[in-house]
């Protein structure tokens, strides 16, 4: 019944699309898929482990590394088909091929408001390592230039905004050390990949920020937002954060998305201040090895 994917076609894209929509119905909030990820799997190793009767899909776990040495686990099963282990079975399946890869930790992501995925967690001996808020804007970012000035006119002209390229790798990794705690290898990977890539900050010429853009079924997302802690207070985030939101929807896109931990709240006051709101919160259970 299990499914062992490497790399999921379009019948099995659907299949999770249908899923996912079910569980959205019938939970509220929203699942952390991350369908940028699921769309461009590489094909090298077992990512994805899908439960079908039949031709309906009822459960399905992801299995996300992003590079670093944490793996994230998410997925879902069918409301009408819980309490059948099937989320047991999917991962009992899942494990080992973490521990094949060697990573530091695997963390099960569940949404705060499901008592019965809190519950699954705690029953497969998961600790709650952290949680991050999951944020929406809705429409153009408060405080933007009105609509009939130039989207790349900043609040402060000594901030210009450019792609990541490959030499910038060096400096993503120190703002990542500086403004989280990162060690180098955490979040190591290609600065542009598909519809993702990575933004580098500058100050007069100085590298003094980082993030990562994405653009997924209409969606955008920021990621890994970091300002080297030394520019910090001068409003340096908020300008970035507005013009990256107002360049998103210029391009088509119905909301931009981003998460911040809980215990943040200086990031958290500086997303608020902007228009996100709060849309679901997300624990992350870190499961024995």
């Amino acid at each position: 019944m299990i499914e062992f994917s490497q790399q999921l076609c379009a019948r099995a894209l659907a299949a999770l699309s249908e899923l996912e929509s079910r569980t959205v119905a019938a939970d509220g909030g929203r699942l952390k898929l991350e369908w940028g990820a699921l769309e461009n799997r590489p094909g090298t190793e077992v990512d994805d482990l899908l439960w079908w009767d039949g031709d309906r899909l009822l459960g399905f776990l992801g299995l996300y590394a992003f590079g670093g040495p944490t793996i994230e686990i998410a997925g879902m099963v069918d409301p009408l088909s819980r309490r059948r282990g099937i989320g047991s079975a999917l991962l009992d399946s899942a494990l080992p091929l973490c521990r094949d890869r060697g990573p530091d930790r695997a963390l099960l992501v569940t949404p705060r408001a499901s008592v019965g995925g809190r519950e699954f967690a705690r029953g497969r001996g998961g600790v709650l390592d952290h949680s991050e808020h999951a944020l929406v804007l809705h429409g153009a970012p408060d405080g933007a230039p009105h609509d009939d000035a130039p989207d790349h006119v900043p609040s402060d002209p000594r901030i210009t905004l450019r792609r990541g390229t490959r030499e910038d790798a060096v400096d993503v990794a120190r703002l990542h050390t500086a403004a989280f705690g990162w060690s180098s290898a955490t979040g190591e990977g290609p600065l542009s990949s598909g519809s993702a890539y990575t933004v580098m900050v500058e100050h007069g010429g100085v590298v003094v920020g980082t993030l990562r853009v994405t653009v997924e079924h209409g969606v955008g997302g920021v990621y890994g937002f970091a300002v080297d802690p030394r520019w910090q207070g001068r409003g340096i985030g908020r300008d970035v954060l507005r013009r990256v939101c107002r360049r998103l929807f210029a391009d088509g896109v119905d909301r931009v998305a981003l998460e911040v931990a809980v215990d943040n709240e200086h990031a958290l006051g500086l997303y608020t201040s902007v228009g996100f709101t709060p849309l679901t919160t997300e624990d992350y259970y870190a499961l024995p090895r």
